[in-house]
């Protein structure tokens, strides 16, 4: 099986368990193969998600045997600090505070709107508006 299957095979596994699918890596760290898959929900991965879906993924893996060579499996979050990557996580992303670059600026405040081609972030109670197109990097950020 390869790596395009595996990965379309184990995201349908972490859907219906009722999680979001972000990514899945194949790495190796070291001297070990790593089998990394990532995962999300709207309020957030605990250990007990990672472990029920590591679990579910394992199972599929010991029965499929995708992968010839030695390797762990790890299930874990993004982190508090992810990028969104596509107008789709930037949208499921309203109400939580972000880090946004431009080629001008830097920011961090509340995501309140995405429309059309603007998102619109309150920095200090001061609403502002940044076109799309304009960023270079939008991430999750922790409010200090």
């Amino acid at each position: 099986m390869d790596m395009k299957m595996l990965r379309h095979h184990i995201e349908e596994k972490v859907k219906k368990l009722e999680y979001d699918f972000y990514d899945m890596q194949y790495v190796k760290e070291r001297r070990n193969n790593i089998l990394r898959v990532l995962i999300d929900k709207k309020t957030g991965i605990d250990i007990e998600d990672c472990v029920r879906v590591s679990e579910v993924i394992s199972a599929f893996l010991d029965e499929t045997d995708p992968i010839t060579e030695d390797y762990s499996l790890e299930v874990s979050s993004p982190g508090a600090e992810r990028k969104l990557r596509d107008r789709e996580e930037v949208l499921n992303s309203l109400g939580r505070y972000v880090h946004v670059e431009t080629h001008n600026q830097t920011l961090e405040g509340d995501l309140v709107s995405f429309e059309g081609d603007t998102i619109t972030l309150k920095v200090q109670n001061k609403l502002t508006d940044i076109h799309y197109l304009d960023i270079t990097l939008i991430r999750l950020a922790i409010k200090f």
